[in-house]
């Protein structure tokens, strides 16, 4: 049921994205077509993966990363919502806790089963908050990078953003990193 599920919200949000980009191309808005275009690769991952790949899904982290590519790439880029000044920071706060529940879904999956007596809760807060600040990052590097080599403004406020966009990812992260570690720790108590 989940796969079938990522494969439709995943497809709806391709075709939303498809339509997008063939209506601002057809009117000459390049920046807002290639975001839809970017919007329909970002939306095929789930759906490629779900069609290509035995990997199960957890169906709560899917929903929220489209739900995060409409803040983003829809009401974000496209919509202008950028421009409103907080939305980015609250685009970034998302995102952080995104990475950090996906972080969250990768632990569990390399873990070895039997370890769950042996995992700190330490462990699982560092290893949380650890995988969404290196999430962070790799955004950070893709937007200076998109900026130097091909003359974007993704960084458009410099350090400033750079480094609020980094706090806040961090933020984001940190709340479920929390949340992650007390949750470890009551199973390690329950378990005794």
């Amino acid at each position: 049921m989940n796969r079938k599920l990522v494969i439709l919200f995943s497809a709806l949000y391709v075709i939303f994205m498809a339509i997008l980009a063939a209506y601002y191309f057809k009117n000459g808005v390049s920046f807002k077509a290639t975001v839809a275009l970017g919007g329909i690769v970002c939306g095929a991952i789930p759906l490629l993966l779900a069609l290509f790949t035995k990997l199960q899904f957890n169906l709560p982290i899917v929903i929220s990363y489209l739900i995060f590519l409409v803040g983003s790439q829809y009401l974000g880029s496209i919509r202008g919502w950028y421009g409103l000044g907080w939305w980015d920071t609250f685009m970034h706060l998302v995102s952080g806790a995104i990475l950090a529940f996906s972080g969250i879904a990768l632990y569990e999956r390399l873990i070895h089963r039997n370890a769950g007596d042996a995992i700190s809760p330490w462990f699982v807060f560092w290893f949380t908050l650890s995988f969404t600040a290196l999430g962070g990052v790799l955004w950070e590097v893709y937007e200076f990078s998109c900026d130097q080599f091909l003359g974007m403004t993704l960084q458009g406020g410099g350090n400033t953003d750079t480094m609020t966009d980094l706090v806040a990812d961090t933020v984001g992260g940190l709340v479920i990193a929390v949340w992650s570690g007390i949750r470890t720790k009551i199973k390690l108590n329950k378990g005794k």
